[in-house]
């Protein structure tokens, strides 16, 4: 399924379902941040995704990286909270999710790198690497807010 993310754009769709979300920085031992090419939109991105009734939102974090990526992570902190009214994300269903999103900060515990049907590729990279990549400016607010905002780089 396509998706197409809108930004303060005044011609975005009108907002028609708001799903709680998580996301996650994850940070290896060496300093290196995870990242999966989105097959929906060809971007880099955090794994992360909607939370399910009867899981926490850092239970959600954790599943979906390890669903995204193949990596198994722990939560150790949060990178940030992410409600703009004005970001929408429009899927070729219809809908149209307001973002609604906790970004964690974690750590691998275990796994090995995987694609999934929701990546074409999924990788390791120094922060000074990101800059170059092709990202929607909602995620790269995410890993700006981790590199710039006194986070811990690990543990």
């Amino acid at each position: 399924m396509g998706r197409r993310d809108y930004e303060d754009d005044p011609h975005a769709p009108a907002a028609n379902s708001l799903v709680p979300a998580a996301s996650a920085v994850v940070v290896d031992d060496a300093g290196r941040v995870l990242l999966q090419r989105r097959r929906d939109n060809g971007m880099w991105a955090l794994p992360g995704g909607g939370m399910r009734i009867g899981e926490s939102l850092p239970d959600c974090a954790v599943r979906e990286t390890k669903e995204e990526t193949g990596i198994d992570v722990e939560v150790i902190g949060i990178v940030g909270t992410y409600s703009n009214p004005r970001h929408v994300f429009a899927y070729d269903d219809g809908e149209v999710r307001q973002e609604f999103s906790i970004c964690f900060l974690a750590r691998q515990v275990a796994g090995c790198l995987a694609v999934s049907e929701e990546s074409t590729d999924v990788r390791w990279f120094e922060p000074g690497e990101i800059d170059a990549l092709p990202m929607v400016p909602g995620i790269r607010k995410r890993v700006d807010d981790w590199r710039h905002g006194n986070m811990p780089a690990a543990r």
